[in-house]
């Protein structure tokens, strides 16, 4: 019998706000979060948070998190096994390739697969 998927760790939290840029500044004074203005996040070692419009399509509900995987393809073939909702399409990007699914509440889940980062080994 083989083992089952599983989750790796989060890779990133995103939730909804009515003032996405209010409460950016908000987390950045009282928190200390350093917000990247260009795509309106922080980056906490392999941990991504940011604050999207409340208008935002990219997810329903008021919050996302996303999971990583070490094997996409396997997760998402388990959780369709079992029966879940999961969306056919996978983007693949320069951070890796990502899946989505629905829990029993309705909450879109992302999942991801980081890229693997080759290291490089000192002089031969």
């Amino acid at each position: 019998m083989s083992e089952k998927e599983k989750i790796t760790g989060i890779g990133g939290v995103f939730f909804k706000a009515q003032d996405a840029e209010a409460l950016r500044r908000w987390y950045g004074e009282n928190l200390g979060i350093d917000v990247d203005p260009g795509w309106g996040g922080a980056q906490f070692g392999d941990t991504v948070w940011s604050i999207f419009k409340a208008s935002s399509t990219y997810f329903d509900k008021p919050f996302m998190i996303n999971y990583r995987v070490a094997d996409l393809d396997a997760m998402l073939a388990q959780l369709r096994a079992a029966g879940v909702q999961v969306d056919d399409k996978v983007d693949e990007t320069e951070f890796g390739r990502f899946g989505w699914a629905v829990d029993p509440e309705g909450n879109r889940i992302e999942l991801w697969e980081p890229l693997v980062r080759e290291r490089q080994v000192g002089g031969e």
